[in-house]
C-alpha cells in the first residue's frame, strides 16, 4: 500500500491552511457559498473538474488511469449557530457561527485524500467522487444531494467524523449500528379552561401534559435489547396561575437504533401519547417528522476500512468502537443506498463537540486525509476491472 501518512505529512502545512481558512469564514447550512468556491478552487489545482449541485454542494470526479469501480468519498460543510471561545489565531470571525463540529477537518481532509490520490491517477483503478455536503447541522443535505443522482454509478461510499474520545493519530470503526436514527415531535392537547377554584369543571391541558411527560420518558425502558432515548425539550402551557389551562404543547426528539427499533418506538410513542390524552379527556394533535434514519455500517467495508488504516497507522492506533453513540448524522442517507462506512478519526481535543471551544488538532486532518486516501485505494485495488 502506498504510504499515503508519509504524503500527507509533507502537505500538512498546505491542508492547516486550508483548515483555519474553512475555520475563519464558516457558513450556515445552505449557504455555505465562499466554502463552495474554496473547495472547488482547491479541486481544480489537481485537476479534478467539479459540479455544483442545491446551489452549495460541491461534487468533484477524479477519474483513474484503469477501469474499475465507482467509491465516493462524503464530507459535510456547514458550521453551526455559536459564538466561538477557542481563543485560537484562527477562530472565526463570523460573530455568532463557528465550526463547532469538525466539518472544517473534514473539508480538510477530503481536498488532502483528492490531492494525494490525484498524484496517482494513473495508477488509479476506477474512479472517485467527492461528495461535499450542505446542511448536515439542519435539515439534512445528504437525502437531496442523493435525490440530485450524486450517488449514481457508484459502487461504495465512505466517510469520517473527528472524535474528541479517541487521541490524535487514532482511528475507530464500528461494524454495524453506529449512529441513532431521529424522529422529531411536536404534541398539542387541547383542554378545556375553568377556574382553577372549581377544576372539576374543566379539562386540565398542562396536567396531561405533565404526565405524558412522564410517560414518553419512561419509553426506552420498553427497549431492552436496543438503546433508545426520548428527550422532551419544551413544554409551553397555561396563561395564569388561577386558570385550568386549556393548550399545552410539547417537543423533543427520539433516538433510536436501526429501522425495526424506530418503528416500533414510533408505534409505542403514539399509542402512549393518545392514551395518557384519553385518560384526562383532551384532545392530541401529535406530529411526529421523520429525520436521520441513522447510521449502520456494512459489515465488509467496514473490515476494508479497519484493513487499510490497520496498514497505514499500525493496529495500536485502530480501535473498534465498543458502543453506538445516540448523536445523529445524515452519513446514514447514503448508507440506506450504497455500501459503505463511516469511521472516526481522533481529533486531539477532549472536549465535546458543539462546545464553543471545541477545536481539533491540525495533525487530525493528516490523518484523517491519509486512511481516506489509503480506504479508496484499498476498495478500487480490491475490486479492479
Amino acid at each position: 500500500m502506498t504510504d499515503y501518512l508519509a504524503e500527507a505529512r509533507r502537505i500538512a502545512r498546505e491542508l492547516t491552511e486550508l483548515r483555519r481558512a474553512f475555520h475563519r469564514r464558516p457558513e450556515p447550512g445552505n449557504r455555505e457559498y465562499e466554502t463552495a468556491e474554496r473547495i472547488e478552487a482547491f479541486l481544480h489545482t489537481c485537476d479534478i473538474p467539479t459540479e455544483r449541485v442545491l446551489d452549495t454542494a460541491v461534487v468533484g470526479t477524479l477519474t483513474g488511469g484503469r477501469e474499475g469501480k465507482t467509491a465516493a468519498l462524503r464530507a459535510d460543510m456547514d458550521a453551526l449557530p455559536l459564538q466561538e471561545e477557542s481563543g485560537a489565531d484562527f477562530a472565526s470571525e463570523v460573530p455568532g457561527m463557528m465550526h463547532a463540529c469538525g466539518h472544517d477537518v473534514h473539508m480538510a481532509a477530503a481536498l488532502g485524500a483528492a490531492k494525494l490520490l490525484a498524484a496517482r491517477r494513473d495508477a488509479l483503478p476506477g474512479t472517485v467522487r467527492f461528495l461535499f455536503q450542505p446542511d448536515e447541522e439542519g435539515n439534512g443535505g445528504a437525502q437531496r444531494m442523493i435525490d440530485a443522482g450524486v450517488l449514481n454509478g457508484v459502487d461504495a461510499v465512505f466517510g469520517c467524523h473527528v472524535s474528541p474520545e479517541l487521541p490524535a493519530g487514532a482511528v475507530g470503526v464500528r461494524y454495524g449500528k453506529f449512529y441513532a436514527a431521529s424522529d422529531t415531535f411536536r404534541l398539542t392537547l387541547t383542554g378545556r379552561s375553568a377556574h382553577g377554584a372549581e377544576r372539576e369543571k374543566g379539562i386540565d391541558a398542562l396536567a396531561a401534559a405533565a404526565e405524558t411527560v412522564t410517560a414518553l420518558l419512561s419509553l426506552p425502558r420498553s427497549f431492552p435489547r436496543e438503546r433508545s432515548v426520548v428527550s422532551v425539550g419544551t413544554l409551553h402551557a397555561g396563561t395564569a396561575g388561577n386558570i385550568v389551562a386549556e393548550h399545552a404543547e410539547l417537543t423533543g426528539i427520539i433516538r433510536t437504533l436501526g429501522q425495526e427499533n424506530r418503528k416500533a418506538m414510533r408505534l409505542s410513542f403514539a399509542r402512549t401519547a393518545e392514551s395518557v390524552a384519553g385518560r384526562h379527556g383532551a384532545r392530541l394533535q401529535c406530529e411526529l417528522r421523520e429525520s436521520y434514519p441513522g447510521v449502520v455500517n456494512d459489515r465488509e467495508m467496514t473490515r476494508l476500512v479497519q484493513d487499510a488504516a490497520t496498514a497505514l497507522l499500525g493496529a495500536e492506533r485502530v480501535a473498534v468502537i465498543a458502543e453506538p453513540t445516540m448523536t445523529t448524522e445524515d452519513f446514514g442517507c447514503f448508507l440506506l443506498q450504497r455500501p459503505g462506512s463511516f469511521y472516526h478519526v481522533g481529533a486531539g481535543c477532549a472536549l465535546p463537540l458543539h462546545n464553543a471551544a471545541f477545536l481539533p488538532d491540525d495533525s487530525a486532518i493528516v490523518t484523517a486525509a491519509a486512511v481516506h486516501a489509503a480506504v479508496i485505494e484499498m476498495f478500487l485495488g480490491r475490486n479492479e476491472a
